[in-house]
């Protein structure tokens, strides 16, 4: 009998949980960790959202069971959101589907439209399930380097040209998690036109479309003209409205993507609860003023931590969107890679980030730093890595000798 399942041995070892397990023990130990690890917002889901969740559970015929696809009143707040927001007309019936949170329905496309084999390319670095969704659906992963938008660009060319058998779907996400690089429609125009040559579905995460620092909105790929033959697009309201674990989302664009992805999910789920879809409806049709006051916030807090963190001695590139910040790893630590940088940061500053190499090779150089802490405590965090910074080459030795021991 073999340890592992097919599945299971497709994926390696999940990088995150090291960290998070080092993390726990500090905890345990009574220190007090500032965690910039995880993109889980921590502000309060508006009071005019909660509002409505409890009065909808108050009626007992919600309590049912609700529908795969979303409630019908929730597809036509996505769409008029779609509408107001990007000049783009969707049909709610055959053109969006409402998801468990983004990654859900990623990943159950993935299962939809995936056969063994399929070739499929992917961004590195990038959010793990944009890879790991197809591996888990049997599919061969092309990494293609995303550096930049460009880069990116230019790696599509040579990866359809060497890939075997050839790619059957591209990957784009923008606002980027985790390099917060944003994108505008030129960058869409040209990517529809490649696909479309290139005869490939598109699988677009826009997530992070609400959350930006200048006053440039970021666009959608569904305002290129004929994009919906071959697009389809994911978003979220985790982060919009500060709802992440009451895991609502949405898939729109395609309809035979759309529907490959109905048929999947008849199978497994009976959608959200009800009240959660009445609730993110009241989100969707009701006040936006919420979002421009949480966006605030996190330009507030980019802000304090570009500053902060640039006094301490470690320069990082303000992002222009999203709720990350992409940062170089120092230079003295280097060499050490990611993963030990993070361990390192953990011990010694008292600070949890993402190490890089958790969204793919091309990442290793960086660490991600999630806008989830208030400023007093990312003042606190500048404080703490100037500290470590001062002493940087003892620890930089020190954290060499480790990886060497290993």
């Amino acid at each position: 009998m073999t340890s592992d399942f097919h599945r299971i041995k497709r994926l390696p070892p999940y990088v995150f949980e090291e960290v998070n397990r080092l993390k726990a023990k500090a905890r345990a130990a009574g220190d007090d960790i500032i965690d910039f690890g995880m993109g889980n917002p921590d502000m309060p889901t508006p009071k005019h959202i909660v509002d409505k969740l409890i009065e909808t559970m108050s009626n007992p015929r919600t309590n049912r069971y609700s529908s795969s696809r979303g409630i019908p009143g929730l597809r036509k707040a996505m769409a008029a959101y779609y509408a107001r927001r990007f000049g783009v007309k969707l049909d709610p019936e055959r053109e969006i589907i409402a998801t468990i949170g983004s990654k859900e329905g990623f990943a159950n496309l993935a299962q939809a439209v995936t056969a063994p084999g399929d070739t499929i390319l992917v961004p590195n670095p990038s959010y793990p399930i944009h890879a790991f969704g197809f591996i888990l659906a049997g599919a061969a992963i092309r990494h293609v380097e995303a550096t930049s938008p460009e880069q990116f660009l230019r790696g599509l060319e040579r990866a359809v040209r060497h890939a075997v058998p050839p790619p059957t779907a591209v990957v784009v996400s923008y606002p980027s998690n985790p390099t917060a690089q944003v994108v505008d429609l030129a960058f869409y125009e040209d990517v529809v036109k490649f696909a479309r040559a290139k005869g490939l579905w598109v699988l677009s995460d826009l997530a992070y479309a609400e959350i930006y620092f200048s006053g440039n909105a970021p666009p959608s790929m569904l305002q290129v003209p004929g994009a919906k033959d071959i697009v389809v697009e994911f978003n979220s309201l985790s982060k919009t409205y500060a709802m992440p674990g009451w895991r609502m989302g949405f898939a729109a664009g395609n309809e035979k993507l759309i529907h490959a992805l109905g048929r999947i999910k008849s199978y497994l789920d009976y959608g959200a609860f009800t009240p959660i879809q009445v609730a993110a409806t009241a989100a969707l049709n009701g006040p936006q003023d919420c979002v421009d006051e949480m966006r605030a916030i996190y330009k507030s807090r980019r802000d304090v931590l570009i500053d902060g963190f640039t006094r301490a001695g470690w320069a990082v590139p303000a992002p222009e969107a999203s709720m990350f910040a992409w940062a170089p790893i120092p230079e003295a630590f280097r060499a050490l890679g990611s993963l030990q940088f993070s361990k390192l940061l953990l011990e010694h500053a008292k600070v949890a980030v993402a190490p890089g190499i958790g969204f793919g090779e091309y990442g290793d150089g960086h660490v991600r730093i999630a806008l989830v802490e208030n400023e007093h405590r990312i003042r606190q965090a500048a404080r703490n890595i100037r500290k470590f910074l001062t002493s940087g080459p003892s620890q930089a030795e020190a954290g060499t000798t480790r990886v060497a021991a290993q």
